[in-house]
């Protein structure tokens, strides 16, 4: 499956890329990515979607020549203006990554060295590629930093995460490279940042004619900026098309449940999630992969792999024997039935006139919000607003503040120390970072039941069935217990700090963001799961988030922060339909969105 590529010569040709998990122990070889192919032209964006562990990142890798532990080529070309980069030697790509292919990944902060000041490190590009010095200020300013020379004088941990992304954004299109590769690059960042960074990667690829793969799981940031998308599923394309048919009339069933997975900023319906789970490499089922999940599944998608179905003129193609009705639905059942508000309750959390300065630098100013249970109130603003600072005074984490936090009718001493356990356990954190909130020597058996070893005196066995219910009840397989937080993806990471936090049964979770690394599927069952909880359990959510359409879904009011103070508060429907404030008007309009696909 090919993406259209009209008239003008591809930069970026993928030719039936193959690659595998190197034979070891007595396992055979297995397809880990199979039957990988589209084109790319120059100033053209290809998006990339799929869930966790579809392969996105596995064939963005074998894009600069590169692939992760224990997978090899198995087969098929890269080609860049003719070149095939993977007949190349060692050598011989360390020349071309950087010049002819650039990589931006997912987390900026890591990617840049933590010892070099910004300015050391783009300078390096230049050493390294060629190309002036002098440049340094001007590539600065394409990527959308006015003012340099603050930052080229500052070390990465010095500057904001968009920050660091426009710099990782600097640094890839340095030197020009024909191709670019874009690994989640805005994940994390709120709407108007990432806003700005869009605009900034569609700028810089039209102007320099830069061809572009943009890999995400959020369909709608893909929507915005991508001409053509591909979407992956077990190891394979099974859906390819121009954006704005893909997304307006989605072929195949897995595209059509994605979609079904999205929330919307125009109403607060449920969302769906797809059962079930991807199939391991080496675990594909017979014919179709898709097929145990799949509603559309007939006898014969169980014989055989399904061909490529090409349902328009433009080259819009999808692997499904149903490919033409699944186009003739869409449309007309992607919309969920709208959820029912919880009634009103007293407050569970009250936070009174809370404010936290550091070294002298107000940072939140006289906060105050109630939280009643079996509600989620959500929390919104641009990245260093003050939000995450909030949630840390809730949990006790930082316990320099000034004010009043009230829970469950008793007043909450400022830090952890002075909590009780019942306290303690009865307010869970979940934080925004999957990676650097894992203990990495651990199993994830050993992460979950760390708390239960803590708050309860269940019996081993107690434990352990604990653990498998709390794996499934994320979506994740209870034989996930026996791993380490290395062998998961980033999706799967957060998923179990979800289930960390929920195995003590909490009444209030605290969660930082904690969907930004998640595919919209998983996202939508994860929601389905919190509700479920405020419904049974009588869970209450403080929800931290960029991403104003979930808000919709998931919260009953929201509180909006700018610079450390509460610009807006109340019902959802209202301040999201009817915003006050100029501030919540801007970050509802950098909200991205399937018009420019559509």
């Amino acid at each position: 499956m090919t993406a259209p590529s009209g008239d003008i010569p591809a930069t970026a040709t993928v030719e039936d890329l193959r690659i595998v998990m190197r034979p070891s122990r007595g396992r055979p070889e297995v397809d880990v990515v199979d039957q990988v192919s589209f084109t790319v032209q120059p100033g053209h964006v290809l998006g990339l979607v799929g869930e966790s562990g579809s392969g996105k990142t596995t064939v963005a890798l074998a894009l600069l020549g590169l692939f992760k532990r224990g997978l090899a080529l198995g087969g098929g070309k890269v080609l860049i203006d003719g070149q095939d980069i993977l007949a190349l030697s060692e050598h011989e790509l360390q020349k071309l990554r950087g010049k002819t292919v650039a990589y931006v990944p997912q987390d900026p902060g890591s990617a840049l060295n933590p010892v070099q000041k910004v300015g050391t490190q783009l300078r390096e590009v230049f050493a390294v590629h060629g190309g002036g010095a002098d440049r340094l200020t001007q590539v600065m300013a394409e990527a959308g930093i006015e003012d340099p020379g603050p930052i080229l004088a500052s070390y990465p941990h010095q500057i904001s995460g968009g920050q660091q992304q426009r710099v990782a954004l600097a640094m890839a299109f340095a030197c020009r490279p024909r191709l670019i590769v874009l690994d989640e690059p805005t994940t994390g960042l709120d709407v108007t940042t990432q806003r700005r960074v869009l605009d900034t990667v569609r700028g810089l690829c039209h102007t320099y004619q830069v061809a572009a793969v943009y890999i995400s799981h959020d369909l709608a940031v893909v929507a915005e900026i991508a001409d053509h998308v591909a979407v992956m599923y077990s190891g394979r394309l099974i859906e390819i098309g121009a954006a704005s048919e893909l997304f307006a009339t989605p072929a195949h069933p897995y595209t059509r449940g994605l979609m079904r997975a999205i929330p919307s900023m125009e109403s607060s319906h449920e969302l769906h999630g797809m059962a079930g789970s991807p199939p391991r490499p080496g675990n594909r089922p017979a014919g179709c992969s898709f097929r145990p999940r799949c509603e559309f599944a007939i006898a014969e998608c169980e014989l055989r792999e399904p061909a490529p179905v090409v349902v328009s003129d433009t080259g819009h193609a999808a692997r499904c024997v149903r490919a033409v009705e699944v186009i003739a639905l869409s449309g007309t059942a992607l919309q969920a039935r709208e959820r029912t508000e919880p009634p009103a309750a007293e407050p569970v959390l009250t936070i009174s006139d809370v404010s936290v300065s550091y070294t002298n630098k107000p940072v939140l100013h006289n906060v105050s919000l109630d939280l009643g249970a079996k509600k989620a109130v959500a929390i919104v603003g641009t990245s260093g607003s003050g939000k995450t600072t909030l949630a840390r005074c809730v949990v006790g984490l930082h316990k320099d503040w000034s004010g009043t936090i009230t829970f469950d009718g008793k007043q909450l001493p400022p830090g952890v120390r002075g909590r009780t356990q019942d306290q303690l356990r009865k307010i869970q954190f979940v934080a925004q970072n999957p990676y650097g909130s894992l203990n990495p020597r651990q199993t994830i058996g050993q992460i979950i039941g760390n708390p239960l070893a803590h708050f309860t005196k269940l019996p081993a066995r107690e434990r352990d069935k604990r653990i498998g219910d709390v794996l499934t009840s994320v979506a994740l397989r209870e034989s996930f217990a026996a791993r380490y937080p290395d062998e998961l993806s980033g999706g799967e990471r957060q998923r179990v700090a979800l289930a960390r936090a929920l195995v003590v049964d909490p009444e209030l979770l605290v969660c930082d963001e904690i969907t930004s690394a998640l595919d919209v599927s998983v996202q939508a069952a994860i929601v389905e799961l919190l509700l479920r909880l405020q419904a049974e359990r009588g869970l209450s959510l403080m929800f931290i988030t960029h991403n104003l359409p979930l808000v919709r879904s998931i919260a009953d009011d929201v509180t909006v922060i700018s610079a450390g103070q509460v610009c807006e508060s109340g019902p959802v429907t209202q301040v999201l339909t009817a915003p006050t404030e100029a501030y919540t008007r801007q970050l509802i309009a950098d909200v991205p969105g399937f018009e420019h696909a559509v």
